[in-house]
This record gives structure tokens, sequence and C-alpha cells, in this order.
């Protein structure tokens, strides 16, 4: 029985898996190619799978997701990101308080 199901994996050469194929090839067009090849593909990707798929689509995938998260994840984990989030928030607002502050200063140094 394993010998059939390592067949199947194996590619018409007999020298390797698919699963080691995939990888060697994955890693030569990664040699090959910059981040913004990658995120051309990942762009594309996502304006095709919008024209294909719906609202609802997106809805179904976020819900699986979250389901999947709460199952892999406890109590601790939620805690965690909403104190890292909290902190973000708080930087962020600080920033752009203070990059207000110092715009409208330079507007009334101008002025």
């Amino acid at each position: 029985m394993a010998n059939k199901q390592n067949n199947r994996n194996r590619n018409n050469n007999e020298n390797m898996t698919v699963e080691e194929a995939g990888r060697k090839g994955g890693e030569a067009t990664s040699k090959n190619h910059d981040r913004d090849f990658y995120e051309e593909i990942g762009r594309k990707g996502g304006e095709a799978t919008s024209k294909n798929h719906g609202h609802e689509f997106y809805q179904e995938i976020g819900q699986k997701g979250g389901e999947a998260t709460a199952n892999n994840h406890g109590e601790d984990f939620y805690e965690e990101i909403g104190r890292k989030g909290g902190e973000a928030r708080s930087k962020q607002r600080s920033t752009n308080t203070n990059t207000n502050g110092n715009q409208n200063r330079r507007s009334n140094n101008n002025r």
C-alpha cells in the first residue's frame, strides 16, 4: 500500500516525488525573481479571484478562517493580539498628534 502511494507521488521520470519537484521549482523561481515579481503575481491572482467570486465568497472564507483561528488558539492569543493592536493604535495616534502639531507650527511660522 505504501509503495502504491509513493509511486503516485513520483513524477514521470521516477526520480523524485511531486513534492520534491515542487520544492525545487519554487527554489529556482525564487532565485530568478525578486519581491516585485511575487507582488505582481499576487495582485493579478487577487484581481482574478475578485472577478470570479462575489462578496459571499469573501464572507465565507473569512468566517472559515476565523473559526479555524478560534479552534487553534486559546484566549491568551486573542488577549495578546488585542494588546498589540491597542499599543500600535496608541503609537499611531501619538505620531499623528505630533505630526499634526508640527505641521500647524510650520504653517503658523510661514504666515
